[in-house]
């Protein structure tokens, strides 16, 4: 593994090249992680990065082949999409999906592990880009401090939903 760094409660890693990993514990059994990340009742209370953005759209079709649809929204009114396809779906450990910024940013393949122990869930995200170059512009773009704020607001969100 490369260097890695801590935001939060959130360690982020390079483990190859073309990979970003996002790891995170919370205090939660696994199947309520996976529901606070794959239904879209949920999804808006928490992944919204930066204080001031809100999500108005969030569009699942759970399954292997279907499609996703996320827009957030500036307090400025400037909004951002965020599409995809899901690829593989197990319930409540592991998903697969492509996720797609737009023109200008390359698609990348993402893979989601849950693993419970103890009442905890350990979620591991890893982002897989086409290149070293894609992943490091990704990585310079302050996502990290976007997906750290965004799994705190995951952290306070599974406490008033348990």
């Amino acid at each position: 593994m490369t260097n890695a760094t801590a935001a939060g409660g959130t360690t982020f890693t390079m483990p190859s090249d073309r990979e970003f990993t996002m790891t995170r514990v919370f205090a939660a059994p696994r199947a309520l992680v996976w529901a606070a990340w794959t239904d879209p009742e949920h999804i808006p209370h928490w992944m919204t990065g930066p204080d001031g953005w809100t999500m108005p759209i969030c569009e699942i079709d759970l399954r292997p082949g279907g499609a996703w649809h996320f827009r957030w929204r500036g307090a400025d009114g400037s909004e951002l999409d965020m599409t995809g396809e899901y690829r593989e779906v197990r319930p409540p450990e592991r998903m697969v999906w492509t996720e797609s910024w737009g023109a200008e940013w390359p698609e990348t393949l993402n893979t989601l592990l849950l693993v419970e122990q103890d009442g905890t869930t350990t979620l591991t995200q890893t982002m897989l880009f086409p290149s070293r170059q894609a992943r490091d512009a990704a990585a310079e773009t302050g996502m990290q401090d976007g997906a750290s704020v965004s799994f705190d607001r995951l952290a306070g969100y599974l406490a008033t939903i348990g």
